[in-house]
């Protein structure tokens, strides 16, 4: 047996934390044996990250991980600038459709999402991302909220909704139904006919756009709506 070896890989592990492979190098043997002679020893937390920090498969993809971070950084930057660029255009539409946005709309930095009763209000939003950003019908997805006694009832609020709006069955997705207890039966009030209506575009661009847009009309910055 290679006592000294042996006694020489088990001090580079315990002491210095190396790697099987390095072990093995340093020592002239094979990476087999370096594993079987040290295999009880436990490494500490720092020389566990040391190792992961020489690791060149990790290192690579941390590398690129932060290579993706940064470019999609750099993206919704540049969307945002584009935002406030638009702002200060003088174009009403444009600000209005921000504003609505701003007080509406969802602070998710990679979709476009707003949700109301109103069917004007979702209907001259749905019209603004159609001229300002030519977002075709086959991108929006919208969601009913409402309540119900039956299957018909959900069947006609997705007509009306799918109809008001212009679009497709295609962009519904599955209808959220509340139910209706047998206390409050016939004893509603005020209750909205037609529910509420999600409307969804999955676009970091956009949304980047109008929270560039909506800073700038606003005279505040958001950093969390970027990072």
């Amino acid at each position: 047996m290679k006592i000294r070896e042996r006694d020489e890989a088990r001090t580079l592990r315990r002491e210095q934390g190396q790697s099987i492979k390095e072990i093995a190098r340093a020592v002239g043997v094979s990476p087999s044996s370096v594993s079987r002679w040290v295999k009880e020893i436990e490494l500490t937390q720092a020389q566990l990250a040391a190792l992961a920090m020489r690791n060149p498969i990790l290192n690579a993809q941390r590398n690129g991980a932060r290579t993706r971070s940064a470019r999609a950084r750099a993206e919704r930057l540049a969307a945002q600038a584009g935002g406030r660029a638009a702002a200060r255009s003088g174009d009403a539409v444009h600000a209005a459709a921000c504003m609505l946005y701003w007080g509406e709309g969802s602070k998710s930095r990679n979709h476009v999402q707003l949700s109301n009763s109103d069917p004007a209000m979702v209907v001259f939003f749905v019209r603004f991302l159609r001229e300002y950003f030519a977002v075709p019908d086959s991108r929006m997805r919208i969601q009913c909220n409402l309540h119900a006694d039956y299957d018909q009832q959900v069947r006609d609020v997705e007509d009306y909704w799918v109809a008001t709006l212009g679009l497709s069955r295609e962009s519904l997705t599955k209808s959220i139904v509340n139910s209706v207890s047998k206390a409050s039966l016939h004893k509603r009030r005020n209750m909205l006919p037609y529910g509420t209506c999600r409307l969804t575009v999955c676009s970091t661009a956009i949304v980047q756009h109008l929270f560039g847009a909506i800073q700038e009309y606003g005279g505040f910055d958001r950093p969390e709506w970027l990072d």
